[in-house]
C-alpha cells in the first residue's frame, strides 16, 4: 500500500492502520504504525492504542520483545494464552498516554482469558 492522497483525515489513516495491523508481514505493522503516527497528528486519539500495537506487533515479528504489553498469544486451540514478554523500556505513564493498560492491568487480562 502507498500512502496516496486517498488518505486524507485522520480516520482515513486510522481505519488504513487497522487493515495493514492484521496483515501477515513487518513491513505491514510497521507501515500501519506509521500510518497512526499520522492520524495521531491529525487529531484521531483512537490511533494511540492502535500506534501501540502495531510497534509491539512489528517489533515481535523481527524477533525482538514488544515495548507496550498489547500482544498475547495462544499455545494451540483452546490452550493457554499468554501476554508476550515485553521489554521493560516503557512504563505505565507511556502506556496509559497511548491508552495502553498497565502491565498489571495487562496480567489481569491473562488471567482472565484464562479463566475457566
Amino acid at each position: 500500500m502507498v500512502f496516496t492522497d486517498r488518505l486524507q483525515t485522520g480516520a482515513d489513516c486510522y481505519h488504513a492502520a487497522m487493515i495493514l495491523q492484521h496483515g501477515d508481514i513487518a513491513e505491514d505493522y510497521l507501515l500501519a504504525h506509521e500510518l497512526c503516527v499520522v492520524a495521531i497528528v491529525k487529531g484521531e486519539d483512537r490511533a494511540r492504542w492502535l500506534a501501540a500495537a502495531s510497534e509491539d506487533r512489528f517489533l515481535m515479528n523481527i524477533g525482538r520483545p514488544q515495548r507496550f504489553g498489547t500482544q498475547y498469544r495462544s499455545e494451540g486451540v483452546g490452550g493457554t494464552v499468554r501476554l508476550c514478554e515485553v521489554e521493560p523500556g516503557v512504563t505505565d505513564e507511556l502506556r496509559s498516554a497511548m491508552d495502553v493498560p498497565s502491565l498489571k492491568e495487562a496480567k489481569a487480562i491473562e488471567a482472565e482469558l484464562n479463566k475457566e
